[in-house]
């Protein structure tokens, strides 16, 4: 019996349709979609048979909600063939269908889209316009437009329907809004109406940091279309990516000239305008500085911060595990008197842990206040106090390294050392002495720039005069 209605719903044939129901009345309901990938309404929906859909609608207008093995409803596959008849029918049925999504996440209103049935698509719109907003895997029902068919009028009908900037802006996997497929495709009309007729964002940026100007242009084959759509995207004020923040910054500069202008009634010299060679300006550079630095100090600080600890709880050589005896027999020389817990350093050297422990504590100290300044909150990420910082950076670096020096003394023979130490102390000190020599030399021609700066600067008449 399957086999049989089978073949009549490929052959169309109404006439078989009901015989096989005069034999048995539910045979329409024992049809199994396991036996077949379709129900004979999906086959006869596919194939156009017109008058087969009606007599099945009219006897049990449910199977116009059942899925095949693809999850696809009838109303899938007669809109994919274009069958517009056949659609008003299942429509009339069962028009929430419209929001089905078959196994590739598709309802109807996608495939009318991607097949280019522009009369369909309308009729689906006109029942469930919602339906065009549901959005897919790799974009939007715009973007099936505009990468599969194309159609200008297309386009016009589902922006005219949806009606919605913020969909019209929306973006694929990719970050590309509907004019970046466009214009990457070569289509002019449809990027003729996007940039003139719409409220398209023509600068907007893909995944890829891109506009859509950057995609025109990284074509390899250079034609007409490609004369056209650049003339266009320059006309609706479309730019290159690394021309976006340069452009932003010359409309500010712009407006505060003008502010400045009209306040003092003279013309300005001090407004920040963008070098020639494109590169940021230099408030820009001077807080990137500043906000490296400042992380930089951080990492540094808590490293050396972490290393003081550690060198004070557990100084060079250990501490004594015992006490030393005391009483009528224990030794009177201070040698060999000891305390459990007390450095051994501190006992064989006392003068030397001295030193050693205040310039460990001088890096702790140091590092401990550059975390605690930066975690503060206080306004400093400023250029003049991140030198502060700086400078008590290199004393706690300074501090730590006679540190090490100590406690290699400490740890080893005077002969064997002494050499090395008295190097390293003069390597060191010189090498501080250069960073020094080269900050005051910088601050000797930051000094002679202002005061020629100053001289040149031309006075500007009193404004109380007449």
């Amino acid at each position: 019996m399957e086999r049989r209605i089978y073949e009549a719903a490929v052959e169309g044939s109404v006439i078989s349709l009901l015989n096989l129901l005069q034999e048995d009345a539910l045979v329409l309901d024992k049809f199994m979609v396991g036996c077949y990938p379709e129900t004979p309404l999906h086959i006869a929906s596919m194939l156009g048979h017109l008058d087969f859909v009606q007599e099945i609608l009219n006897r049990k207008p449910e199977k116009a909600g059942e899925l095949d093995a693809r999850k696809s409803s009838p109303l899938h596959l007669a809109t994919a063939k274009g069958y517009l008849e056949i659609v008003k029918k299942l429509l009339s049925v069962n028009p929430e269908m419209c929001f089905a999504r078959d196994r590739d996440g598709r309802n109807p209103l996608h495939i009318a889209t991607i097949k280019g049935h522009i009369s369909v698509l309308r009729e689906l719109v006109n029942v469930r316009p919602q339906a065009a907003q549901m959005s897919i895997d790799h974009g939007t029902i715009l973007h099936l437009c505009v990468r599969y068919s194309g159609q200008l009028e297309m386009l016009k009908l589902l922006v005219e329907t949806i009606g919605d900037n913020g969909f019209l802006n929306s973006k694929d996997d990719d970050g590309n809004t509907i004019l970046h497929t466009a214009a990457a495709n070569k289509q002019v009309e449809l990027t003729k109406y996007l940039t003139t007729k719409t409220a398209i964002e023509v600068n907007a940026l893909n995944a890829y940091g891109l506009t859509s100007f950057d995609l025109l242009t990284q074509s390899s084959r250079k034609d007409e279309k490609d004369r056209e759509i650049a003339e266009l995207l320059r006309c609706s004020g479309a730019l290159h990516a690394k021309d976006i923040h340069l452009s932003k910054h010359e409309l500010g500069t712009t407006h505060m000239a003008k502010i400045t202008t009209s306040h003092h009634n003279q013309p300005t010299n001090n407004v920040l305008q963008p070098r020639n060679d494109g590169s940021e300006n230099v408030p820009e550079k001077k807080n990137d500085w500043v906000e490296k630095m400042s992380s930089a100090l951080m990492v540094v600080a808590s490293l050396i911060a972490t290393m003081a600890f550690q060198v004070a709880v557990n100084p060079p050589g250990g501490v004594w595990q015992d006490s030393s005896p005391s009483g009528a027999g224990a030794p009177q020389s201070s040698e060999g008197q000891h305390t459990a817990g007390v450095s051994i350093f501190s006992d064989h050297h006392p003068t030397t842990y001295t030193w050693f422990l205040n310039f460990n504590t001088t890096g702790f100290m140091a590092s401990i206040s550059i975390i605690l300044l930066l975690l503060s909150g206080l306004p400093i990420r400023n250029k003049f106090f991140m030198w502060i910082l700086l400078v008590i950076m290199w004393i706690a670096i300074s501090a730590m390294s006679f540190t090490y020096l100590l406690a290699s003394l400490a740890l080893s023979k005077l002969d064997d050392t002494i050499d090395t130490g008295l190097t390293t102390i003069l390597i060191w000190f010189g090498l501080m002495g250069i960073l020094i020599l080269v900050h005051v030399i910088r601050l000797i021609k930051k000094m002679i720039k202002c005061v020629r700066n100053s001289i040149r600067q031309p006075k500007q008449p009193s404004s109380n005069m007449a």
